[in-house]
């Protein structure tokens, strides 16, 4: 890069940059429905054809066409779709552009370039930039409930952005556009650790297990003593149990503050549902809740999450 390139230039030359990596492992996405036809984009995930687009794009599909930069097209299988993420993953019937690289979106800031990559409005291939607005937010799906952790970005996005590529300056993908919040706020479901366990359960299984406790909360900040003595500040105060739930079964109760599940600490609803893996499901595990000023251990044994709980 020049040195004499002025402010605006060296914004532009990240952009351009990271345009020519993303660019190329960007698709639109074409679906067929019994309600008619839609659209939104996806992003390569692995050269033997696996695509990562919003599970709202592909909600109800007949058929998926993907169409590439280079204007090559080829027909998709949906193999799998997680709601409760809006995630989901395409496998095409056949040659793929390179996979992108995928960054970490645990460790973004605040103020950091992100750049938007779709097919907003059915124009493929455009490109948006901005910043991170904000981090940790949360994001009502259509089946009721919420995706947490979730990227606020002031990029441009539109209908047909859905599924896309938010990528960091170095061209990584640490985001799935999936929403227009209002003007100037667009939101990514986020590239960590947990959604990569959805993809890659979706990729190998076609769906996603989780384990349900049955309850509904928000965090609280702990009592001086309890913070000092658990080395933490907050905890997830129970609003609601769910009759007949393993909350219920398990003795909790609204009021109850929860610090901890199986060991770990339980700071957030995020931090429950991180640890309510496929790996729980049926199997007893310690529940630690603050209660009239003791700490008490209850046993619970989660059941599958499904769509009806």
């Amino acid at each position: 890069m020049s040195e004499d390139l002025g402010p605006l230039d060296a914004f532009s030359e990240a952009v351009i940059r990271v345009a020519e990596r993303v660019l190329p492992s960007v698709v639109s996405v074409q679906v067929q429905t019994r309600r008619g036809t839609g659209g939104g984009s996806g992003s390569v995930l692995t050269p033997d054809g696996f695509i990562l687009t919003s599970a709202h794009v592909v909600d109800g599909a007949k058929r998926v066409d993907v169409t590439f930069s280079d204007g090559g097209e080829v027909v998709a299988d949906v193999t799998g779709r997680d709601t409760l993420s809006d995630l989901a993953v395409l496998r095409a019937r056949g040659d793929v552009p390179p996979a992108l690289a995928r960054g970490d979106a645990a460790q973004l800031q605040v103020g950091q370039l992100v750049v938007a990559v779709g097919s907003p409005l059915g124009l493929a291939g455009s490109v948006t930039a901005g910043v991170v607005s904000a981090l940790g937010r949360s994001l009502p799906t259509r089946s009721g409930r919420v995706i947490d952790e979730v990227i606020q970005t002031d990029a441009a996005l539109n209908p047909g952005n859905s599924g896309g590529a938010l990528a960091d300056s170095a061209g990584r993908l640490v985001g799935v556009n999936t929403a227009v919040a209002g003007v100037g706020v667009g939101l990514a479901v986020p590239i960590n650790a947990t959604t990569e366990r959805i993809i890659a359960s979706l990729m190998r299984t076609g769906r996603v297990r989780r384990g349900w406790l049955g309850i509904a909360g928000t965090q609280v900040p702990l009592r001086p003593e309890l913070a000092a003595k658990l080395g933490r500040k907050r905890g997830v105060q129970v609003a609601q149990v769910v009759p007949g739930s393993a909350a219920a079964t398990a003795g909790l109760r609204a009021g109850d503050i929860l610090v901890a599940i199986g060991g770990d600490p339980v700071a957030t609803a995020t931090d429950i549902q991180a640890l309510m893996v496929e790996g729980t499901i049926g199997r007893r595990i310690e529940v630690t809740v603050w209660r009239n000023g003791a700490l008490v251990d209850a046993v619970a044994v989660p059941r599958e999450l499904t769509d009806e709980a």
